[in-house]
């Protein structure tokens, strides 16, 4: 009697609970109200069976329950009742699946008035391409991926030059017109998806996918990886803004081309120097920082990263949180550098400064800080010399204090808050492992270990002496 009326609560339960329940799906933001109604349907047939099921199981322990006269009879087959079932479970699939066979035939079938925008997954970010005036992709070739060319274009290509290339997480779309999204991946398997879409589709190395929706409301909506795409796969996220027709033509023609970014080429080291003049009295004139003015070292930072901090200097993106009092310093000298050409000089520069050994001011258990570096390996290296592809920046060498200066702002959304600032965003989840200040102190230890992919004077010893 008391597993009977167990399962009985039990269904009746789980039934309140889907009406009540405070968990729905996120409002509908696209023309795909077809998949929020196959979902229904799934709910509702797997809830009938569910209730069926349990409500029999409970009948089943009242009938049958044990009485001392009573003999079970045995029956191994019953024409009758397997008749029933088959019929009943075949009209339950058909009613699982029907629906979603309908949905997935528009699903794969784009309207002939959509406009392309490519997705373009890697760890762990997306970056995005549109076609240009011509209305083309150019051809690209996974082979000419690097650094300089992230998004494999082939410069030989005419087609490829006017194209508009967005290399960050954030792209717009207009309202009311349907995209086809063509997805392809630089790495693993991703998975491209907008919850308020209700689109999804895997991003595939070697080949590529697509889908298409039309988005029927303006706001921003978060994209994420809906596949386990390495350590930091729940970081690697985007964010689609949804704007009016005229607002996404001013800023695609704000984006740069192809052409446009290749023209450009690198910062001018020379001028560069001279305007690194304004940086000498906090950041030192070789760039080693200075604890005293709270201002870090430079030498040894990639001219993307210095050029990305600049950037977001001045566009508030960092340095306007009220805590951060040395970030609010910072930005009125960004302010001054009033173009990317002047941005992009001042790396040049700084990139040419020499690295040279800095000194351990963070007491730390290094050997712990290894096991939680194992997660900052993935983007920075296991030699903490950085990776430009994953726009994370050097960390040996770098000034020990103002690592866990950093890191704590990170962990309290100081930093990276700000829904410009990407890569700050990812490492405010990645802060997270570290779960104490003992934690911080120990990781940073261990980078003050790291070489930087360059040999240390010790293994540099110990490679004379092998070799005689």
């Amino acid at each position: 009697m008391a597993i009977a009326l167990v399962l009985i609560v039990m269904a009746l339960g789980s039934v309140v609970f889907y009406f009540l329940s405070p968990w729905n799906l996120t409002p509908l933001a696209s023309n795909w109200g077809a998949i929020d109604t196959t979902i229904d349907i799934t709910f509702v047939v797997t809830g009938l069976v569910f209730v069926a099921v349990n409500a029999f199981m409970a009948y089943a322990i009242l009938r049958y329950r044990f009485t001392r006269h009573r003999r079970a009879h045995y029956e191994p087959e019953n024409k009758k009742l397997e008749a029933w079932l088959t019929g009943l479970t075949t009209l339950g699939i058909v009613a699982l699946l029907a629906p979603g066979l309908f949905v997935w035939g528009n699903y794969v079938n784009v309207p002939d008035d959509a406009h392309e925008v490519e997705v373009i997954g890697q760890q762990w970010h997306w970056s995005y391409r549109l076609p240009g005036d011509d209305g083309r992709f150019g051809d690209v070739r996974t082979r000419l991926i690097d650094e300089d060319n992230p998004f494999g274009l082939d410069p030989d290509d005419p087609a490829g030059q006017d194209d508009v290339l967005i290399n960050s997480s954030h792209v717009k779309l207009p309202v009311d017109r349907p995209v086809k999204l063509m997805l392809r991946s630089n790495d693993v398997i991703h998975n491209f998806k907008v919850a308020q879409f209700r689109a999804k589709m895997d991003v595939m190395p070697g080949q590529v996918s697509y889908m298409w929706l039309t988005p029927t409301q303006t706001g921003n909506f978060e994209a994420v990886c809906a596949e386990l795409c390495g350590m930091a796969h729940f970081a690697m996220r985007g964010r689609v803004e949804v704007v009016e027709q005229g607002e996404f033509e001013e800023w695609v023609a704000q984006q740069p081309t192809f052409s446009e970014l290749h023209e450009a080429g690198d910062g001018d080291p020379e001028t560069g120097a001279e305007l690194y003049a304004r940086c000498v009295a906090c950041h030192g004139p070789q760039g080693g920082g200075r604890q005293e003015m709270n201002a870090p070292r430079l030498a040894g930072l990639d001219d993307d990263y210095i050029e990305r901090q600049l950037r977001n200097f001045r566009q508030g993106a960092r340095g306007e949180h009220e805590a951060d009092r040395f970030g609010q310093q910072m930005r009125p000298f960004a302010m001054t550098l009033e173009d990317r050409e002047m941005n992009a000089d001042v790396a040049a520069h700084i990139e040419t400064l020499p690295v040279e050994p800095t000194r351990p001011t963070i007491i730390g258990d290094a050997e712990r800080g290894e096991r939680f570096y194992r997660s900052c390996a993935s983007c920075h290296g296991a030699d903490g010399e950085g990776r430009r592809a994953l726009k994370a920046p050097r960390l040996a060498g770098m000034n020990d204090w103002y690592l866990v200066r950093q890191l704590q702002h990170f962990k309290d959304g100081v930093r990276g808050r700000h829904p410009d600032d990407w890569y700050g965003n990812q490492m405010v989840d990645m802060a997270q492992i570290l779960v104490d200040d003992a934690a911080l102190r120990d990781v940073v230890a261990y980078i003050g270990t790291l070489s930087g992919g360059e040999s240390s004077p010790q293994q540099d010893s110990e490679q004379a002496r092998a070799e005689e």
